[in-house]
């Protein structure tokens, strides 16, 4: 193996995940005299060549980045020993499809490892890529992740609209307790709004979006962690993989549509075995994406008026058909089953042919003149 090559590649679906992977990285190579380094968008790409030029052994990234470094050929992989997804159907998701069949395309050494991590496997296009990936893969589940969490405490709130959504997080966030907690949102104008109206209550919150340039969103991330703000309102940016161990609350303010993405945003909490609370408020909007959360998991999710701030809302319910209109259907139906009002269609005979339009006029005929009289 070329020594010029580095040893392991880590890819990461965000850079905020990746820096995270980076510092545990980091931390395990001191002990072993190997070197890593961090690849991600958002940062110098010289300072990113220069990096690569001294070779590190191990090397966490993000997809499109690493890619673009392979394009440039100021990165190779031709000696890669250990190459690892990790939140593979997240990077998907995210549209790195191509770029991780090019990363694995660049990393061709026949004893390449491939690991692949991921908290839901049961997916069309992961299977496909892990096919595509991977050399007779062994599959390691690790308990169900639509499983009940025994370690977090799940509840739902009916809401009617913006405004009741907005009075029942200020009540709960004002009347629980927790350390830190992280409100998800579905739109980045709400993670500005939000923000200010729970800092109104003088509640320490701060938004993250996934607009903001890479040196804010690391500030943002870092001044969480420390502890300087008690709650983070974001997107879905945060909803995988970071480690936050100070979160004991998450709410989910709009539903996800995904449903898998709501078993990533309620582990911020409950990690570690320590206990954790996740609440979801559920409007009009969002009773849809309820439903299909309720058939994904396998345990009951109930919602529920709140006491202090009910709601009219209460649900959507399926319109059975009457039994006037069950009757009236049944008695339309012949006894092979089919309606005795819908005409039979006639088979049309293509080979038949049939006159069309107007008959001819029928002549009589011309009388033949005979050449015998003027023989005569």
């Amino acid at each position: 193996l070329s020594r010029q090559d580095p040893r392991a590649l880590i890819l990461a679906p965000t850079r905020e995940l990746a820096k995270q992977v980076f510092i545990e990285a980091k931390t395990l190579c001191s002990g072993l005299n190997l070197s890593c380094s961090l690849i991600v968008g958002g940062e110098n790409y010289n300072d990113q060549v220069k990096a690569l030029r001294r070779n590190p052994h191990v090397i966490v990234g993000t997809a499109g980045r690493i890619a673009d470094h392979l394009s440039d050929k100021s990165m190779f992989l031709n000696g890669l020993e250990l190459l690892i997804f990790d939140e593979a159907d997240r990077m998907l998701d995210l549209g790195f499809a191509p770029q991780l069949s090019m990363i694995n395309g660049f990393a061709n050494h026949r004893k390449r490892q491939t690991m692949m991590f991921s908290a839901t496997l049961d997916n069309v296009e992961l299977n496909h890529m892990t096919t595509k990936l991977t050399r007779s893969a062994v599959r390691v589940s690790v308990g169900d992740a639509t499983a009940e969490h025994g370690d977090i405490e799940q509840a739902c709130f009916f809401a009617d609209n913006i405004e009741h959504k907005d009075n029942l997080l200020r009540h709960e966030l004002s009347h629980r307790t927790f350390n830190q907690a992280i409100v998800f949102t579905a739109t980045r104008e709400d993670t500005d709004r939000l923000t200010a109206l729970l800092n109104q209550d003088n509640l320490e919150a701060i938004s993250l979006r996934g607009d903001l340039p890479q040196n804010k969103r690391a500030a943002i991330m870092s001044e969480f962690t420390r502890g300087q703000y008690s709650i983070l309102v974001t997107t879905d940016l945060a909803s995988r993989g970071l480690d936050l161990s100070k979160v004991g609350l998450v709410v989910n303010f709009d539903l996800p549509k995904n449903a898998d993405e709501y078993i990533h945003r309620i582990g911020r909490t409950g990690r570690a075995g320590q206990k954790g609370e996740a609440f979801s408020l559920v409007g009009p909007r969002d009773w849809k994406s309820f439903e299909a959360l309720k058939s994904h998991l396998q345990y009951a999710l109930a919602c529920d008026n709140h006491s202090e701030l009910p709601a009219r809302f209460s649900g959507f319910k399926v319109n059975k058909p009457s039994a006037d209109k069950a009757k009236k259907s049944k008695n339309n139906r012949s006894s092979d089953g089919q309606s005795t009002h819908q005409k039979i269609k006639k088979r049309v005979d293509t080979m038949e042919g049939k006159d069309i339009g107007m008959a001819p006029i029928k002549r009589r005929p011309r009388a033949i003149e005979s050449d015998d009289n003027d023989d005569e």
